[in-house]
């Protein structure tokens, strides 16, 4: 658990899929940063903004992570249908459920249940 003025961009202390997770918040969210597209711009930002809150314990970071992340899982294959599973596409797509899977895994809800304020 980190002290109040100890601000963290990665909590190697957090359980290995929360770690892991968040630095895919990042990652997903400098490339939406980088298409230029308004909408995964904005979700971009928001899972970065997700991924500093759970560095940080903040349960707030937390839920906002896995609703951005949840959100465009849905979207995308709603967008895209059975061609998520086509080549380029399944890429972002295996690593959109990987996302999804670390943040909602038992060892990640149960860290948050405990710890996060």
């Amino acid at each position: 658990m980190c002290a109040v003025s100890e601000r963290r961009f990665v909590n190697q202390f957090q359980p290995q899929t929360l770690v892991i997770a968040t630095i895919l918040c990042y990652i997903e969210g400098v490339l939406d940063l980088i298409t230029f597209n308004p909408l995964l711009v904005l979700a971009g930002g928001l899972l970065a903004v997700g991924a500093y809150g759970i560095a940080n314990e903040k349960r707030w970071g937390y839920l906002l992570a896995t609703i951005i992340a949840a959100v465009r899982l849905v979207l995308f294959v709603v967008a895209f249908g059975a061609d998520v599973l086509t080549f380029p596409l399944i890429l972002t797509f295996l690593f959109d459920v990987g996302l999804v899977a670390l943040l909602l895994h038992p060892q990640s809800r149960e860290y948050q249940r405990i710890w996060f304020k």
